[in-house]
Parts: C-alpha cells; structure tokens; sequence
C-alpha cells in the first residue's frame, strides 16, 4: 500500500511537471507575458473578473496564462484565492447614472439624449479572418476615445408617460441588505436581489442559451434593448467612525436594461416590463443573455402564467448557472472510482447470473406437449 502511495505521489509531481511544459508551449517562440494578456485579451479577462467575483484584471490575467486560456479553470483560481482574502466593509451601490460612459446603444429609440455612443464593438465588422494581424504590425490609428459624463437613462423617456413599470427606489434604512452569495449559500426561493447575483456569477454559454431559449418561445420573452451602456463607475466605501465617505477608485461595469411587451395580468396593467442585467467588465453578450432570464424568472410577482419552460425555473436556473459548481461535480467522475465501480460490477454479474439460472429453469415452449 506504501507503495502505490509514492508511486501515486511521483505521477502526480510528473503530471505537474508535464503540464508547466505543455502551458509554456515551444520556447522558441516569445512567451506571453501577463500585462500582454490582460491589455490585448481584455474580454476574456473580464470574463475571468465577472465570473470569478474578483475586480482584479492583473490576477484574471495571470490566471489565464496558468490556465493555458481555459477560462473556467482560469474562473476556478480566482475564487480559489478569492476565498484567502480578507473583507473590510461593504462599498456603497454603485451609481451606474453617473457613469462615464464609452459605449451606449439603444434599440428602442433612435434620437435619444446623449446620442448613439457605439465604441469598440465587434456588431460592425463583416466576420472575416485579419490577416494583417498575423503580420503583427502597427495598428490602425483611431481618433482618440472619448468619455462622455453622465447621461439620462433611456427607460425615463417610457417612464415619464407611465408606459413601464417603476422601478421603486430602495430605502436602506427600511430595507435589509441582500444576502450575500459569496459567503451565504443560495436558499430558494430567491428574491431578486439573490438572483441577479447569481446570474452575475453565472457561466456566460448557460445564460446565452437560456436566453435564447426565451427568445424562440420557451418563456415568451423577446425584448428590446432598452439601453446598453459600458463604462467607468466609482466605488466608494462609507467610513462610520469618521463620518465620511471615500471613493476607492472606479471600475469598468457592463450594464442592460431590456424592455418587454407585458399585456397585463389580474395584479398588473398593460405597460412594458424591465430586465436587467449588470456585469464587472466588458461584457455585452453577458449583460443581455442575463437581462433576459430575469425578465424570464419575474414571471411569478408580475401575475403571468408559467409556460413551464426551463428559463422560468428559478431552481433550475440558479442551481446550474455556477460553472465551478458544474465543473466540479462533472470532472470528478475522473477521479478514482474503483470501489463504486467494483460493486456495481458485482452487482451487474449477480443480476445476470440469476437471469440465467431462471432462464435455463424454464420448460421450453412445446416440449411438455411432446413427452
């Protein structure tokens, strides 16, 4: 037994061994460097952030060089290390109002306050293969990016005339603070609050397809975009000691508010309804897919009726959004099972084996005719 320990041991350090070769690649060739990885894979270490739960683009970066570019392995060492820092207090909200943004779309109405801010976008580009950049040469010049300061939400336009439900305005000194999902486990049934959290921590693919699932019928949920918008937000911490409050820095967020057609319900009026959904980074694709599902899961405190599909599930949803969760208990399946395995096996040959003796037990069909 002592020694299929060690030999285990030496595999294991051997599988290590391999593996920092296989991550370094041919040394030939220049290796990354993390301030290369972070400044020219900027979504996928925002990514990394939003899904890790750690507004840090240097680890995220550092992260997915250890990861030789899996980005949920990358996920997985961020809320590992997550888990070793210490917490000081809580940051006030954010006020995504003041952002200063760099890129804000609307699909609902074409002139709105502030204008169309497009930004860098992928929606513009015709798909093709660069070839240039493989040539690795000087890109091209942009006019200098501008940050524009605050600007009014396009939902105030549809709320001045009463066309969207209100979004009440939270009292902290009445309302308890939300449950925290980095430190509490997810109970259902979820408030809001906990829910969004969850989407926020939630794998990028699920939600796309849920999402989508929504938009082809399961969920009867095809918005509009009310309003995108990404940009810079400051995060600022209340000191009660000092009765002062400090501003810590700001942060790069993703936000989406989406509106859907509502026809009304027992409880509620005719008007639009909001999704929303808001991201550390720059991730648009997330914010939406998440806006959609939770407009799909409010489907219960706006009177609707349940089309039983799975985006509507609050259980199913938030119970296998977390992509370190799914990972875990997926990939452990290749951990030694052998004993499971060996008892299972016995059973198998058990069943079989009585199967067999009944069998051979029977009186052929005709025989007891003939004798």
């Amino acid at each position: 037994m002592y020694v299929a320990v060690k030999g285990g041991e030496r595999a294991i350090d051997n599988a290590h061994a391999f593996l920092a070769e296989a991550r370094r690649g041919d040394p030939t060739v220049p290796e990354l460097t993390v301030p290369q990885i972070r400044e020219q894979m900027a979504l996928a270490v925002a990514r990394v952030m939003a899904e890790g739960s750690l507004y840090d683009a240097d680890l995220a970066a550092l992260a997915i060089k250890q990861a030789r570019g899996d980005l949920i392995e990358a996920i997985f060492l961020i809320r590992a290390y997550r888990t070793t820092l210490p917490r000081f207090g809580s940051s006030r909200p954010v006020d995504t109002g003041t952002m200063a943004v760099v890129r804000r779309v609307s699909a609902t109405f074409k002139d709105v306050p502030g204008g169309q801010v497009l930004g860098p976008t992928f929606d513009y580009t015709h798909r093709l293969l660069d070839f240039a950049l493989a040539a690795e040469g000087a890109p091209p010049k942009a006019p200098k990016a501008e940050t524009l300061g605050p600007m009014p939400r396009v939902g105030e336009h549809l709320d001045r005339e009463g066309l969207i439900e209100p979004e009440p305005a939270p009292d902290p000194a009445c309302a308890p603070p939300p449950p925290d999902l980095t430190r509490t486990p997810l109970e259902l049934p979820a408030e809001r609050a906990l829910r969004l959290q969850a989407l926020a921590r939630g794998d990028e693919g699920f939600l796309l397809s849920l999402a989508y699932s929504s938009q082809r019928g399961y969920g009867r949920t095809h918005p509009f975009v009310g309003e995108l918008r990404i940009g810079e937000v400051m995060v600022e911490v209340e000191i009660p000691e000092l009765g002062l409050t400090i501003a810590l820095g700001s942060i790069t967020v993703t936000e989406c508010e989406t509106v859907n057609q509502f026809t009304g319900s027992k409880t509620q009026p005719a008007q639009f309804t909001r999704g929303y959904g808001l991201v550390m980074g720059h991730s648009e694709r997330k914010a939406i897919a998440m806006s959609l599902v939770d407009r799909a899961l409010r489907w219960q405190e706006l009177g609707e009726e349940s089309t039983g599909a799975p985006v509507q599930d609050a259980e199913f949803v938030l119970m296998h959004a977390d992509n370190i969760q799914a990972t875990g208990f997926l990939e452990h399946i290749k951990l030694p099972h052998y004993v499971d395995f060996q008892s299972e096996l016995e059973l198998v040959r058990r069943l079989r084996a009585a199967a067999h003796d009944h069998e051979s037990k029977q009186v052929p069909e005709g025989q007891e005719a003939a004798e």
